[in-house]
């Protein structure tokens, strides 16, 4: 772009692109192409017989007879319609020629690809004498709704997505088993949750991948903060437009950072769905293709072997998910997804003591952005070996249960036995070493040497009179330098209350937040905004120059690029009569999180003219009326409202935010 040019300024100020020419009317009713009206009413139709017996003619449903009409409408060899059918289900967007030139746009890179890996694995069945099919159900992007009106729709979508892409599964009855790719912060887990559905049918799940990092400029992450810095005067403009032009480098992905995305990647292959070393592989690479091909082999043996998803998600695989979350340092959004994919796999799900009990056995042993401290990209995470190199050093800690079985029809300790001696690892580790300078030991460490490096464990769940149910802050993100000798972060402030992001945001960026408040961001949980991801709050908050000198507590949740002292999903929210709703301007607040014990509190302890304690801060908040400002997001859908009222019946966000069948019918039966 010419930034000497003042009219292309101009437009980059003003955030207008070019004009668009006026539609007359008639080119709306007619195109002016008589070849138009050669309309035919009949055609050939396909060459050959349906394979079909009198047997199947006398006993096979309507609906599986007319199906193979349909293959051989839509081309299919007649003499092959016998072959046995895959599904395969994905989260692609958008519409790409051949060339990879966009036809139309899809909402992000990280579904943009996808395509691409449905292809590679249908072409792969098809040459194994199956019959592929396709299904999609695409997904939003976080990144892009971040302070829109459409952040509202982020979290429940995944539900409505999950149920979605089950009912695809069942809409195929002849299906063998079903292949899911996925992406994305709702897109996967929705993915993940209905394969967990899929019981005695197999199932495989193939990441989506992430994008890579530019060879000069900033990444996925940071270049969500063009907005703030430039508010800061950090930025010129022409940086702004520059870096945010060229951040996703590569058109297909998801982001480089481990946020949710990334980190819902290796939860899948951690849980046993994808094949080793699957997740977070470079999108539209031979590599990345690769997995689609070898996943098409996987679905198939494990039809051959007549192993289901249920013989692969159990409960043990389920911890072990917990424990590669930990020692990736994973993003706090997977809190809500594991218990979910648990849940639709009618397993237990894990409790906050679950949680806490694998993060204080478990080390933290990547170093990933936004985590630290050197801040490596999820493609260089890959190259370093990715889950199953996490995975041997946990092996070897006693911290992982290797026996379970995974889609590749083997067991867990078989699949580490050949990663550990593979040429792909000694090979991707060597590339990496060349191509980035990159020692693979310093991106994946053994304890010792993470302990070394400062690395902390992920997550602590403190409690308190202002959150009574439970909170979450990854304690692994807060500033090193704010943390004392016994690895205790310490911070007492008063209160800078807000009712809505957007004031929040304005508040930050025009330097109303001071070193040493705490923001009480409320009104951001299911009810009031769909339990909201607030990384604005946090991108902006970063840029000031004592943004680690302030906390942030909140009812909403956090993107997993989120750092900081930043407590989140505190129950009860505030619209449900949480202490957090009774919060006034200028109150005393303390926080305490003990990054070894990974123990936390979060209490009023005085107001604006003393400080009084936990016990009277208790007391008073139980004698306090909400505050008359508490509203929902003015633009809150009736789908959110009606999502945040079945999750609320089904147990609530520590429960995964799930639609509990049994328990809403049951809340239902008693009040008939």
């Amino acid at each position: 772009m010419n930034y000497s040019n003042p009219e292309s300024i101009s437009i980059l100020e003003n955030g207008k692109g070019s004009p668009i020419a006026t539609i007359p009317l008639m080119s709306v009713l007619e195109t002016p192409d008589p070849g138009l009206f050669s309309v035919a009413t009949h055609a050939r139709g396909p060459q050959g017989f349906l394979p079909i017996s009198a047997e199947m003619l006398l006993t096979q449903p309507s609906g599986n007879l007319f199906g193979l009409s349909q293959s051989a409408g839509m081309g299919w060899e007649p003499g092959r319609l016998l072959d046995p059918e895959f599904l395969i289900l994905s989260t692609h967007g958008g519409l790409r020629a051949e060339s990879g030139e966009p036809i139309a746009l899809g909402f992000h890179t990280g579904h943009w690809e996808v395509g691409l890996l449905v292809a590679e694995a249908a072409r792969e069945l098809k040459a194994l004498r199956a019959i592929p099919f396709a299904g999609a159900c695409t997904d939003p992007c976080d990144g892009r709704t971040q302070g829109t009106a459409g952040m509202l729709d982020s979290l429940p979508f995944r539900n409505d997505a999950a149920m979605v892409l089950r009912r695809l599964m069942r809409s195929l009855p002849t299906s063998k088993g079903v292949i899911g790719i996925g992406t994305c912060d709702k897109g996967l887990p929705a993915m993940m949750m209905a394969l967990a559905s899929a019981g005695k049918s197999p199932a495989v799940l193939v990441p989506g991948g992430v994008t890579l990092l530019p060879e000069s400029g900033e990444d996925a992450g940071k270049v969500q903060t063009i907005g703030a810095r430039f508010a800061q005067n950090q930025i010129s403009l022409e940086y702004a437009a520059e870096v945010g032009c060229r951040a996703c480098a590569s058109p297909g992905g998801g982001c480089q950072f481990l946020g949710t995305a990334a980190t819902s990647q290796v939860v899948g292959e951690a849980l046993g769905l994808a094949l080793p070393h699957t997740a977070l592989a470079p999108s539209g690479q031979p590599i990345w293709l690769d997995a689609a091909r070898r996943s098409a082999r996987a679905i198939l043996r494990l039809h051959q072997l007549e192993m289901g998803a249920a013989d692969v998600l159990t409960q043990t695989a389920v911890r072990n998910a917990m424990v590669l979350h930990a020692a990736f340092g994973g993003s706090t959004n997977l809190l809500l997804h594991i218990p979910a994919i648990a849940h639709a796999a009618k397993l237990q799900r894990p409790t906050v003591s679950d949680w806490t009990d694998v993060n204080r056995q478990v080390p933290r042993l990547v170093d990933a952005l936004p985590n630290g401290p050197r801040n490596f990209a999820t493609v260089q995470v890959f190259l370093a070996g990715g889950v199953p190199e996490v995975m041997l050093h946990l092996r070897a800690a006693g911290l992982l249960d290797t026996s379970v079985k995974t889609v590749s029809s083997e067991s867990l300790d078989v699949c580490l036995d050949w990663w550990k001696d593979s040429q792909r690892r000694y090979e991707l580790r060597r590339i990496l070493k060349k191509r980035d300078g990159i020692d693979a030991d310093d991106v994946i460490m053994s304890p010792g040497r993470a302990r070394a490096n400062g690395l902390t464990s992920t997550i602590c769940f403190p409690m308190g009179n202002l959150a009574p149910e439970g909170s979450v802050i990854k304690s692994t993100a807060i500033d090193p330098s704010l943390v004392d000798e016994q690895n205790v972060y310490r911070h007492v402030g008063p209160a800078k209350v807000f009712v809505s992001e957007t004031s929040a945001i304005e508040a930050i960026k025009s330097g109303k937040v001071a070193q040493g408040d705490v923001i009480v961001l409320i009104c951001g949980g299911p009810a009031g905004a769909g339990m909201q991801e607030i990384y604005q709050v946090t991108a902006a908050l970063k840029q000031l120059p004592h943004c680690k000198h302030v906390a942030v507590l909140t009812d909403a949740r956090f993107s997993g690029v989120s750092t900081g002292a930043c407590i989140g999903h505190i129950s009860p929210e505030a619209l449900a009569g949480g202490p957090i709703g009774k919060v006034q301007e200028g109150d005393q607040i303390e926080i305490a999180i003990d990054r070894d014990k990974l123990s936390g509190s979060v209490n009023l302890i005085g107001d604006t003219s003393e400080l009084f304690g936990t016990a009277e801060g208790s007391r008073r908040l139980a004698q306090r009326m909400p505050r008359p400002d508490l509203s929902p997001h003015p633009q809150l859908p009736d789908d959110t409202r009606l999502w945040a009222a079945l999750v609320q019946a089904s147990g609530g966000v520590w429960a995964g935010c799930v639609y509990d069948v049994d328990m809403i019918i049951s809340r239902l039966e008693k009040h008939k």
